[in-house]
């Protein structure tokens, strides 16, 4: 028996050793061309120290923690093309986080350099993602205005693909989240610093998660469509080979399908089916030319392609002689192959094919957002530096640091939700943007669990606390060191309300020591002691008077025979809003039984979002409503995404109860097919007689020899309606069997 255990543990210890090993020669030989020999020792001995920091850890699949470091090390230098600062900063941080070793001891086996990389991981692994993805665009200015060193974020993509790589490994909860940050937050960094294959990648795993349906759908119509397709690209491009090598070219032609992402978001672009997608595949012609003739030779090439096929005058873009704001330069042109299909043609050098494909930060100005001039400079830099040298770009990179919103601080509230401020607001700049009330009262702060005065500038990524008492109040001096336009309102406003009401107890003073005195009240007398104290309105003499600064004697002297009363000096005091608190309205019992909602909590109202009916097997999701209970999404209703994003503080886990007894969910689908007498009779049939499934609606609609009916019937679960699916498929004349989201009734 103990043998049999050692064994086990020793074959174990064995395989650990060999898959470490193997991902440990991956890293060498990808650093081979980029990292120097005394620098590969520095990567071994930073591999050494995170080996035996980690040595008890290990993945969700079970193999040694370290094993990800190593994947992730790989793709640090082979996809992202950083150097050994960056992997051994990659290595070194988390241990460093976890106490393991010293940020000193780090710099005294390394370098400055690395520790600063190090602190920088440090910092945006801190940063609170839960409203990420509902706020994208600032969380992505926090995360390039925290990391000062560009390296840092690009270290940060290559820790999120390898995740997202093995992201099956995970709960399905987190699946969804992760795949959403990925979506709003990290693709669009990938993309604008250039990293377009890693975007892509990035996309396609994220589209997995979130549409796994339509992504194995797509997946599986591109095997299907593969054999064919290379048939296809060889007989486009046999002519187009042989002419460019007569007139000397050395050149390089790729086939290749678009990525599943991009296919889909042309499939929903333009309203059509897979089969319908103009340019599923493009067709790359890469030429290996001097820089001095890199324009002339792509023109020839264009030529050569357009003497053989039939371009499309409308799909033609020339981005040589005006290459994109971002430095993108290829000729793109869509011509007519054979088989009268269409096929997209890129032709660009080398060069211009490393630097669309790897180039650092070469893309910021995308749809929608306004590039700043800023960003736009340090771009340019960025491409400036990868270009001109053959060298590793980061020996150039080194001093470069990211400084583009510095005008902005990004801050959390204890909750996790983001904020933005103009650089230099205070902590009362934070207190008033949360409500009138809490600013009035503000005494101080805890940022990051430290105690903080009114006046403590904001920095990036600090989670702030606000601290208040009801005896404070505002004062003049603090529209000193505010720093919004929010704050200094609210301020002033409240200033005026405090001295109106001290005002008032003001003129009541002077109003009855006038009586005392036996001296009439009237305008002339007021306006007679606004004058003699240069002061502008007379609630500023009755505010004086309340607070002292006029001695209410000297007034005795001063007047002599007044008439009439003032007049009443009108007040402007403002009602403070208390902020609306969302209230849960009970609707009607449900059986409480089929669905458990966030870990079994008991007496909870909810109901089936109608947006897309989820049935017993769907992959769910509640959504706690303002006024209609929770709500059942599944996780790829059309809403979901929006909810998520906008609302994630209200989602809660929910799962189907497999224990209970069958019941039945209304779906809807769609059939179409080819319209024949005894169609509907047949369809019925099935559905009624064969599978004894109720239906509750039923409409047909029949043009050019083809129809389409949409029901609305009541199946027990996923499994159960697929079993009808296919039943239905092989009935002769019934094209295609879909479920559709359900519309409100």
């Amino acid at each position: 028996m103990n043998s049999s255990i050692y064994k086990t543990s020793a074959e174990s210890l064995e395989r650990d050793r060999k898959l470490i090993l193997n991902k440990y020669r991956q890293l060498l030989k990808v650093s081979k061309s980029a990292i120097q020999p005394n620098e590969l020792n520095l990567i071994r001995k930073a591999f050494d120290i995170a080996r035996k920091s980690h040595s008890e850890k290990r993945q969700l699949s079970g193999d040694p923690y370290i094993v990800q470091l190593l994947e992730t090390s790989i793709i640090i230098i082979d996809q992202v093309g950083l150097g050994f600062h960056s992997v051994v900063a990659f290595l070194l941080f988390e241990a460093v986080l976890e106490n393991k070793i010293t940020s000193l001891e780090v710099e005294q086996q390394f370098d400055n350099k690395t520790t600063i990389l190090i602190e920088g991981l440090i910092k945006i692994s801190s940063i609170d993602t839960k409203t990420a993805s509902s706020q994208a665009e600032n969380f992505r200015q926090l995360l390039l205005t925290v990391a000062k060193d560009v390296r840092v974020i690009l270290i940060k993509i290559a820790i999120l693909l390898e995740q997202m790589r093995n992201l099956g490994n995970y709960p399905e909860n987190i699946q969804i989240k992760k795949s959403l940050e990925t979506f709003s937050v990290y693709a669009p960094i990938a993309h604008r610093l250039g990293l377009y294959n890693i975007k892509s990648e990035l996309e396609n795993l994220a589209f997995k998660y979130t549409e796994n349906d339509i992504y194995k759908e797509i997946i599986k119509k591109l095997k299907n469509t593969t054999a064919k397709r290379n048939k296809f690209i060889k007989k486009f491009c046999e002519p187009i080979e042989q002419e460019l090598r007569k007139q000397k070219f050395d050149f390089d032609i790729k086939g290749r399908p678009k990525s599943v992402y991009s296919i889909w978001q042309k499939m929903k672009k333009q309203n059509v089916d897979f089969e319908e997608v103009m340019d599923i595949f493009a067709i790359r012609i890469i030429l290996n030319s001097s820089t001095t003739k890199e324009k002339a030779d792509c023109w020839r090439a264009y030529s050569i392609v357009t003497d053989f096929y039939q371009p499309n005058p409308q799909r033609m873009r020339d981005w040589i002689s005006v290459p994109k704001s971002n430095g993108y330069e290829s000729l793109h042109t869509t011509v007519i192959g054979p088989e009268k299909k269409w096929v997209e043609v890129q032709i660009r050098t080398k060069r211009m094919d490393e630097i669309a494909e790897m180039g650092y930060a070469a893309h910021w100005k995308y749809k929608g957002i306004r590039s700043e001039q800023g960003i736009d400079q340090w771009m340019n830099k960025i491409r400036e530096l990868i270009e001109s040298s053959d060298d590793e770009s980061t020996h150039d990179i080194d001093d470069l640091k990211l400084n583009l919103y510095n005008k902005e601080v990004f801050v959390f509230t204890p909750n996790g939700d983001l904020k933005k401020f103009p650089a230099g607001a205070t902590v009362l700049d934070f207190a008033y943007d949360i409500h009138s009330d809490v600013g009035n009262q503000c005494v101080g702060a805890r940022i990051n669990k430290k105690n903080v005065t009114i006046k403590q500038v904001l920095q990036n990524g600090d989670q702030i606390e606000i601290i208040t008492s009801k005896n404070q109040k505002p004062k003049t001096d603090w529209l000193n060191f505010v720093s919004t336009s929010k704050a200094k309102t609210k301020i002033k406003s409240t200033l005026r309300e405090e001295k109106y009401k001290e005002a008032e107890a003001g003129k009541e003073l002077f109003k009855r020591r006038l009586k005392n005195w036996k001296i009439p009240i009237d305008d002339s007398i007021v306006n007679q002691l606004v004058k003699h104290y240069k002061l502008k309105f007379p609630i500023d003499l009755y505010y004086l008077i309340a607070t002292e600064k006029i001695d209410i004697t000297e007034i005795k002297e001063l007047v002599s025979k007044p008439e009439h009363e003032p007049e009443q000096p009108t007040t402007d005091a403002t009602t403070q809003k208390q902020d609306a608190k969302p209230v849960l309205e009970k609707e009607s019992a449900h059986e409480p039984d089929y669905l458990i909602i966030d870990n079994k909590i008991e007496n909870v109202d909810y109901k089936l979002a109608k947006c897309c009916s989820p049935i017993f097997g769907d992959s769910i999701f509640g959504f706690v409503t303002v006024s209609e209970g929770i709500k059942i999404h599944r996780t790829n209703c059309p809403n979901a995404r929006q909810l998520i994003e906008k609302y994630n503080y209200r989602i809660i886990n929910a799962k189907w109860n497999k224990s209970v007894a069958k019941k039945s969910f209304q779906t809807t689908i769609k059939i179409t097919g080819i319209d024949e007498i005894g169609m509907l009779n047949k369809i019925t049939d099935i559905i009624s007689k064969d599978f004894k499934v109720k239906m509750r609606h039923i409409t047909m609609d029949s043009n050019d020899g083809l129809f389409e009916g949409l029901l609305k019937l009541y199946v027990e679960s996923t499994e159960h309606l697929d079993v009808l699916f296919r039943k239905l498929k092989k009935e002769k004349g019934i094209l295609k069997v879909i479920r559709i989201d359900s519309q409100e009734d």
